[in-house]
């Protein structure tokens, strides 16, 4: 049976050719021809197709859209004006980087493009791959970011989603400060602000946040343009060893961070760095029931997103009797979407009160009981360090170096890079 494709090639300058050897083509039987993507995805939501076949300068093309076709069991091929296949940064580069899997020279014969196209079909969806390439790169210029070269083995480029319940339990100042202490020790860092509902990583920083770094990566992925330097671009340098990319300064903004951009820009970024710090808003919520439509954009898409992608999840909860219970309530949660990742508790805030006279010992008990789990962390209630770093716009490795919450971060970022593989 021949297989049924969309033919997307509508303005292309070899376009009259391409449908002829199309319509020769064995295998295969055009069912439809479009002119833009919109067109492409109404056709495909149809159900009549198991492949795209579509030009490289496709009006709209994104790696959303992509993404979206490949969720519906769609292959996607492309082609390329012959006289730029095998160029550096070229068109196949920027599909490439969409995900689209197969990209053909347009004057292909009828035989090979027949056969790529079975073969599209049959290979199912192309599976992402990530390589480490050690540090941080030049953004332009002669003087490059960093001219010393971190000794961590090639592959380790890591990504660490700090999550936690709402009720503000110091999710950001956990991110903020970890990534920190993890610069401090000299590994070369990328902090994400990844919070939908309003990111503060750079207010706590004291960066100006007109322009979202995140956001800007989104654009880039979803262009297909995005690679490591893009991404080094679009992140800025606080210190010698630590990269922050800004998030959305205002929570409608969110609809600029879809998933298969965001998966893309953790891709990239273990290429730029070997460990990235993720702020991450407190919902996961996947709306199933009221959105009937997969092509509907989720609100939460790029937290759950980001915490598939992650190798380990930092659930960061408040230690008092009311954060205790969304602390235990979010571990379950968090294991119910991504069951295999690795977790690491931190409990913020421990302080003699509440929790009587020994609140350690009551947030140990009341983890290994409802929860199954020893805290990695227990960061002490200490307002006065955070406020100092706050009023400065400084992390608390710079403004509160003796503070103790400053050590107990310390520490846990001590745990945290001996786990790397150098």
């Amino acid at each position: 049976m021949a297989i049924p494709v969309l033919l997307a090639v509508t303005g292309a300058p070899w376009e009259a050719d391409v449908v002829r050897r199309t319509e020769r083509a064995p295998g295969i039987r055009v069912v439809r021809r479009c002119v833009d993507i919109a067109d492409v995805m109404a056709a495909a939501a149809s159900g009549q197709a198991r492949a795209v076949l579509l030009a490289d300068d496709l009006s709209r093309l994104t790696s959303d859209a992509v993404s979206a076709l490949h969720a519906r069991g769609i292959a996607v091929l492309a082609l390329v004006d012959p006289s730029e296949t095998g160029e550096a940064f070229g068109p196949e580069d920027r599909l490439s980087r969409m995900g689209i899997e197969r990209i053909l020279p347009a004057d292909v014969s009828p035989e090979d493009l027949g056969r790529a196209i079975s073969d599209a079909v049959d290979a199912g969806p192309p599976i992402a791959l990530s390589h480490f390439a050690g540090g941080f790169v030049p953004t332009g210029g002669e003087t490059p970011m960093q001219t010393h070269q971190p000794e961590y083995a090639a592959g380790t480029g890591r990504i660490f989603a700090v999550w936690g319940p709402t009720g503000a339990p110091g999710r950001t100042t956990v991110a903020v400060g970890l990534a920190s202490e993890l610069a401090a020790r000299g590994m070369p860092t990328l902090l994400a602000d990844c919070d939908v509902y309003g990111g503060t990583v750079a207010q706590l920083l004291g960066m100006l946040d007109e322009t979202s770094g995140l956001a800007a990566a989104a654009r880039s992925a979803s262009s297909g343009t995005l690679d490591m330097m893009t991404l080094a671009k679009h992140a800025r340098q606080v210190e010698r060893h630590l990269m922050v990319l800004t998030g959305l300064s205002r929570a409608d903004r969110w609809t600029e961070l879809r998933p298969a951009a965001v998966e893309s820009i953790w891709s990239s970024a273990r290429l730029l760095s070997p460990c990235t710090i993720v702020d991450l808003g407190f919902c996961i919520e996947t709306d199933e029931e009221i959105s009937f439509d997969s092509l509907a954009p989720r609100r939460n898409g790029a937290t759950v997103a980001t915490l598939e992608e992650a190798d380990e999840v930092i659930v960061v909860g408040s230690a008092d009797p009311v954060g205790l219970t969304r602390l235990i309530r979010a571990i379950h949660e968090v294991r119910g979407l991504v069951p295999s990742v690795t977790l690491r508790v931190v409990v913020n805030r421990i302080r003699s009160g509440s929790l009587g006279s020994s609140p350690s010992d009551a947030v140990a008990e009341a983890l290994s009981q409802y929860a199954g789990i020893q805290a990695s962390a227990l960061l002490p209630y200490d307002l006065s360090a955070v406020d100092a770093a706050m009023a400065v716009g400084r992390s608390l490795s710079e403004a509160a170096k003796s503070s103790k919450l400053r050590k107990s971060l310390q520490q846990l970022a001590t745990s945290i890079d001996a786990t790397f593989v150098r």
